[in-house]
């Protein structure tokens, strides 16, 4: 059945390798994709085989998050009442979608839905939907799966990853988008500390499901004060300190690296001292950021959406 008032949103960068099964998956629906200047033919191949998707091209990279406030303004526009997110690597199992929205459509207090993610073997969960639905996050999810207690309708979470969400309408023009401070890598943290703040729920269906198919991509630990270190490193001062639900606190972290950095040079550690004290300017160049941010994200409204062109 095709719902006419939901759009399914699909940022792709590079995304050949999982494009035909997803877009096959999404058959029933409209369909808008924002294409991050991908290089390996992801255009034309959309454009060839699946000429009813709407396409919103790129010129550059711009990101998880702002690519998709691009799609989400498209489908606001053309009167969407439920918008669905979905990673390029993921495919729609059955019903789905269908179960997602008529869920939200009666439960109007989660503004944010997901079904249970899988990976492509469809015998394991997703391995960082695994870790998101632990007891102390979910409370009876897996107790009740392995005792084969009554599934609940819903389990109640304060996060699940963006691969696959259900967002209302009703929640969209009241905690706005993605925020531009993260461009990859963190935004769906900090959207759903926004959602929780605005007072809406974000809830998992257990019986439904969606493929994630990431399974063979290797977790790197980043070396220590790498450029990739830093960069995670960055994402986790965001993640923290832009967390509206509490108190920033950051001039404490910034008394704790200075106290670490002169530690280090009385150690006569300089290469770590060096290291911290870029630490600390990274975060002191953040610190206005993450204000701005905050302020932005206590009010209401079509924040990063309203305005945004394709």
């Amino acid at each position: 059945m095709k719902l006419n008032k939901v759009y399914i949103i699909i940022v792709t960068y590079n995304g050949m390798h999982w494009l035909e099964k997803c877009l096959e998956s999404c058959a029933n629906y409209a369909v808008v994709i924002v294409d991050n200047a991908s290089t390996d033919g992801t255009v034309s191949f959309i454009e060839t085989n699946f000429p009813n998707v709407v396409l919103l091209k790129q010129t550059k990279n711009l990101g998880f998050g702002q690519a998709n406030n691009l799609g989400i303004r498209y489908a606001l526009d053309q009167g969407a009442e439920h918008v669905f997110l979905l990673n390029q690597d993921a495919y729609l199992v059955d019903s789905v979608l269908d179960d997602l929205v008529a869920f939200q459509t009666r439960h109007s207090a989660y503004g944010v839905l997901s079904p249970i993610h899988i990976t492509a073997s469809q015998q394991k969960l997703d391995r960082n939907f695994s870790m998101f639905m632990r007891k102390e996050i979910s409370g009876q999810f897996y107790s009740d799966f392995v005792l084969g207690n009554s599934l609940a309708p819903v389990y109640e979470v304060p996060f699940v990853n963006a691969a696959a969400w259900l967002l209302s309408k009703d929640c969209l023009e009241t905690v706005g988008g993605f925020d531009p401070l993260f461009f990859h890598y963190g935004e769906d943290d900090n959207y759903c500390q926004r959602v929780l703040y605005h007072g809406f729920k974000i809830g998992v269906l257990p019986k439904s499901y969606v493929i994630h198919d990431r399974e063979e991509r290797e977790l790197l630990k980043p070396v220590e004060f790498s450029d990739a270190y830093y960069k995670k490193m960055e994402k986790s001062y965001k993640v923290k300190f832009a967390d509206i639900n509490r108190d920033p606190h950051i001039n404490i972290e910034f008394k704790k690296l200075k106290r670490r950095i002169l530690k280090l040079q009385l150690q006569l550690k300089l290469t770590r001292a060096a290291a911290f004290k870029k630490e600390l300017r990274v975060l002191q160049e953040l610190a206005p950021k993450i204000e701005a941010s905050r302020t932005v994200n206590t009010t209401q409204g079509l924040h990063y959406i309203k305005g945004m062109q394709g």
